[in-house]
């Protein structure tokens, strides 16, 4: 009982910071300093990845009609699959985004892992990102926005911010949705819509790395192991529901600057706590 508790806390710290950006990775090096999952190490790698299919199946169930570019057409007695073209379109910029990200996640991800996976890297990129945000929103790059919706985002441009989410996935701590907003909004695209197409773009993203850390540790659950990572994604998906409908109207009347300081004050306080364990 006391490790479900546990899921179900590291459900909620899920939710909220994977789509807020300010590193899902950090709070959660952060839990398990203080609120440490009695389970295996390998375990443990998976789930804190794998519980993302919770977060993902928030994107999906609230931008359902926006993703799903297939229907069906009834006409004169015969019932045809239909396209949406744009929907299509959109999903070709993501798979072009998903590239930089995918190819270092299949080819590097253990050594990345091995060499940067430590809470001064972690806390570092959230400094280093969370200034960028506040130099962004204090410079004219969120002023100027010429892409309001995500039918007007080039192919160069959905590259452009796959190789911000390809950092994200080299330095832990960066946070994905952190680095590709903060790509979108360089190169002008408003709030709004760098935080939606974060929030496509995650679902490749999120997917392919669950896929992975699930094939290397296998399918061989003990029950609580199952009901742990169960418990946890069910959770994810409650609060992530919440935590991007907030994301989203609050984007709407504010700018990120907010998220630039708590990162930068979270980054400290990560250095100062394990430098002080480490005395």
């Amino acid at each position: 009982m006391i490790e479900l508790i546990k899921a179900i806390i590291f459900g909620i710290v899920e939710g909220i910071t994977e789509w807020l950006p300010i590193s899902s990775t950090g709070h959660m090096i952060l839990l398990d300093e203080f609120m440490s999952l009695n389970v295996t190490p390998e375990f443990l790698e998976m789930f804190l990845v794998v519980i993302q299919l919770g977060a993902i199946l928030a994107v999906v169930v609230i931008y359902w009609k926006r993703l799903f570019p297939f229907g069906l057409e009834k006409a004169k007695g015969k019932t045809k699959v239909t396209v949406d073209r744009p929907m299509m379109v959109m999903w070709l910029k993501i798979v072009i985004a998903s590239v930089p990200a995918a190819i270092v996640g299949v080819f590097f991800d253990d050594w990345l892992n091995a060499l940067f996976y430590n809470y001064v890297t972690v806390a570092i990129m959230l400094i280093i990102f969370g200034i960028l945000f506040i130099v962004i929103e204090n410079s004219s790059f969120s002023k100027n926005a010429h892409v309001h919706s995500i039918s007007e985002i080039t192919y160069t441009a959905a590259l452009i911010i796959g190789v911000f989410q390809m950092i994200a996935a080299v330095f832990p701590g960066t946070s994905r949705s952190g680095a590709t907003i903060v790509g979108a909004l360089l190169i002008g695209i408003s709030r709004t819509v760098a935080a939606e197409f974060t929030f496509f773009l995650a679902i490749p993203a999120m997917l392919g790395g669950s896929a992975l850390k699930l094939l290397k540790f296998g399918f061989h659950f003990t029950s609580q192991e199952l009901m742990i990572l169960l418990v946890g994604m069910a959770v994810a998906f409650i609060v992530s529901i919440l935590a991007i409908k907030f994301l989203m109207a609050y984007i709407k009347k504010h700018d990120f600057k907010v998220f630039g300081w708590y990162r930068i004050i979270l980054g400290m306080i990560i250095l100062v706590w394990f430098a002080v364990q480490t005395l």
